[in-house]
């Protein structure tokens, strides 16, 4: 996996991956098929694990070559100890849980710095679709209202709210569009917003 081949497949991912440092040693909560874990082992000499819950998904993701952990985030990450991990990773996964607080404030325990990204809900297409009395469908948010994984919905100042009250310093916070920075307007342009956090240090 080179960083063209996951530039071409997931943009955002190859975005994210430059805020990862070489050989960190990283969780991916919701890593999916693997394939940004993939990259970070063979482009950036990473190592660490996938959790997964889908068996589709932890089989592509192994198939890969990542070490991954089969396990409900919702259940948190008991398994792993204070400062663990360098890098965890958080990507397209957090709208999907029940327990967002709980979750983001455990993963803020087991890792140093912590990057999220989230579907970001006040892309103006989505504000034109709710105009029209419709609940928005987009790439970043691609299911009907009916048959959707994602449970949260939420916008860029929404998340830094919740990160100011977990204990969290905002690092870096950008809105992604076709894997690109939007300057102008992000809460507004950005279909997919992204964070880089850190714990806030302790005075």
């Amino acid at each position: 996996m080179t960083f063209e081949d996951l530039s071409s497949a997931r943009p955002d991912l190859a975005f994210i991956a430059h805020w990862v440092k070489q050989g960190s040693h990283v969780l991916d909560v919701g890593c999916g098929d693997g394939v940004m874990m993939e990259y970070l082992q063979a482009g950036k000499q990473c190592t660490g694990y996938g959790i997964e819950i889908a068996d589709d998904k932890v089989l592509e993701s192994t198939k890969r070559g990542v070490r991954v952990i089969q396990q409900d985030m919702e259940n948190g990450l008991g398994l792993f100890r204070d400062n663990s991990f360098d890098t965890v990773l958080c990507l397209s996964s957090l709208q999907m849980m029940t327990q967002v607080e709980e979750l983001l404030r455990d993963i803020v325990r087991v890792g140093k710095e912590i990057i999220v990204s989230f579907p970001n809900f006040a892309y103006w297409p989505h504000r034109v679709a709710l105009l029209k009395g419709r609940m928005p469908v987009s790439k970043t948010l691609p299911y009907q209202w009916y048959d959707t994984p994602n449970v949260r919905c939420a916008t860029i100042n929404d998340f830094r709210d919740l990160a100011e009250e977990v204990g969290l310093e905002v690092v870096e916070c950008v809105a992604l569009a076709e894997g690109k920075i939007v300057g102008v307007l992000p809460n507004l342009r950005g279909e997919l917003a992204v964070f880089r956090l850190r714990k806030k240090a302790s005075h």
